[in-house]
């Protein structure tokens, strides 16, 4: 569909400024990932914020996009007194897949955290044990706060970011199609910021199940119950990539 002038309902000529905007918030968001996780002290915590890095950078690159894109010119319009809401521009379909896979990832979190043990060096939260006929076992890295701490806290920021800058795209003037669009992208950037830690948790946490012989039945259980998750997980990220770079492809 194309944006129509508010006056004589002729098409506007696509804003490349929001386009290369978006696309710089992803090239910025590449560079800062890399060079976040460079700084990893060998325990992994760097890609943790490298993840959040990113996501955050596209977000960015959406709301300058947005602030860039002129404004239709035309004759002013009446409008209605009803209220334009968040929920009216988000995706209806993968925005509630979203938000159950931000519950499963605070979920995964928590139940890791309390059965996590700490590792051979003390850092607690950070390995997985399990003892029987005697013998006990230990696994990691495992999800638990020394991982799952920084995930909340990034996660609980990227929240707050994208909520607020939804709200302020619903709320200012605008052709509707861009706001549809716009809202997309940053859905799917908060939809990255959830889907990509959720599929390291899940994928870390089935590795060290694996390699425990002690597990039992819960383990077995718990690996057949990370699987979909991890793989739902692996499809929603690249649809997030590819909504924040072309949200109107998406949308078709």
């Amino acid at each position: 569909m194309s944006e129509l002038n508010a006056g004589t309902d002729r098409p506007l000529p696509a804003s490349r400024a929001d386009r290369y905007a978006r696309w710089g918030g992803l090239a910025a968001g590449a560079v800062a990932a890399r060079a976040v996780a460079s700084l990893d002290d060998g325990l992994g915590v760097g890609i943790l914020y490298s993840i959040p890095a990113f996501g955050l950078c596209a977000v960015i690159g959406v709301l300058v996009g947005d602030a860039l894109t002129p404004r239709a010119q035309g004759p002013v319009r009446t409008a209605g007194l009803t209220p334009r809401r968040v929920r009216d521009y988000v995706p209806r379909r993968m925005t509630p897949l979203l938000l159950c896979q931000a519950a499963v990832l605070v979920i995964l979190l928590a139940v890791a955290a309390t059965v996590a043990s700490p590792d051979d060096m003390g850092r607690a939260g950070r390995s997985l044990a399990a003892t029987c006929h005697g013998v006990t076992e230990s696994a990691g890295p495992w999800p638990g706060l020394f991982y799952g701490l920084p995930v909340l806290v990034s996660l609980a920021l990227s929240t707050v970011a994208c909520g607020w800058s939804l709200l302020r795209i619903a709320r200012r003037p605008g052709d509707e199609q861009a706001r549809h669009d716009r809202s997309l992208a940053i859905t799917a950037a908060w939809g990255l910021l959830v889907s990509a830690p959720l599929l390291g948790v899940a994928s870390t946490a089935s590795g060290a199940l694996m390699s425990l012989n002690c597990d039992g039945t819960p383990g077995t259980i718990a690996n057949w119950l990370l699987y979909p998750v991890a793989l739902i997980s692996l499809v929603t990220v690249p649809w997030c990539l590819v909504s924040i770079a072309s949200p109107r492809a998406t949308r078709r």
